[in-house]
């Protein structure tokens, strides 16, 4: 029997997803990921430089690189990209479900969760900020979310290969799953009349997951309405607002703190 088209296109679409790759780009990116034995590592490409400051990871990860003018730097990158002579080829990491990542701890988990914030510059520092203070995942939507790039990764600082970062198709349903995990779910928003201090102090100790929106638009309505609570950091004058990712640093801060 025939496979319907839509069946087909789906498979298609799987094996596509299954086959992709990205370059990481930049020193600490680059040895980050050859340090790391969950990464899946294609090619790496090095000037001499660059082979010379990273050979104890490149004997570590057993690759043989292709060593590059850093005049006509190989790699198929942005011209933009500041990659310092070396860059890698790698498949995206599989950390598996929200469920086995993000299960609390002897009641405590700490989880970021990134409402359509696409720069990968800003995830790529939350994902940095998530690392330090004990996060356990931080999760972002399939589409109209910053993918795992090499950008994102050099912001990272390494952070990528170590710090679960979650694509899920549908957030508020993945909330709903925290919530049912022991989470208890705050939300981000700049006018809300809680603080994020009283809205901590609020409940009892447990898992916390900070929702965090897109700067400009913030939080769409189900992802407002799917949390807890709404907190605002405050802020000592008449005006000011941090960005997403200052505002998730210190969040995270402060919630690992009530823990």
């Amino acid at each position: 029997m025939k496979k319907p088209a839509w069946v087909i296109d789906k498979e298609k679409s799987r094996k596509a997803a299954g086959a992709e790759t990205l370059w990481l780009f930049g020193l600490h990116a680059v040895e980050d990921a050859l340090k790391n034995p969950a990464r899946d590592k294609r090619r790496l490409i090095l000037t001499r430089n660059a082979a010379d400051k990273l050979a104890e990871a490149v004997a570590a990860s057993g690759m043989a690189p292709e060593i590059s003018d850093p005049r006509k730097f190989a790699a198929p990158l942005d011209p933009a990209a500041v990659h310092q002579g070396a860059a890698l080829e790698v498949r995206p990491l599989a950390w598996g479900s929200v469920a086995e990542v993000c299960a609390p701890e002897n009641a405590r988990g700490l989880v970021v969760l990134l409402d359509h914030v696409s720069d990968p510059h800003n995830v790529g520092a939350i994902l940095r900020s998530a690392e330090v203070f004990g996060a356990k995942a931080v999760i972002a939507t399939q589409r109209h979310a910053a993918p795992e790039t090499g950008a994102l990764a050099k912001t990272a600082s390494g952070a990528l290969e170590r710090q679960p970062y979650l694509r899920i198709r549908n957030l508020a349903e993945e909330m709903e799953a925290l919530k049912a995990l022991g989470y208890v779910l705050l939300g981000l928003d700049g006018i809300a009349e809680a603080t994020l201090a009283e809205g901590l102090a609020r409940f009892p100790p447990g898992p916390i997951a900070l929702v965090l929106g897109a700067e400009g638009p913030g939080l769409r309505e189900k992802t407002r309405a799917t949390c807890d609570l709404l907190v605002r950091v405050p802020s000592a004058g008449a005006f000011g607002s941090l960005n997403v990712s200052n505002a998730a640093a210190v969040a995270l801060y402060a919630a690992r703190m009530a823990q």
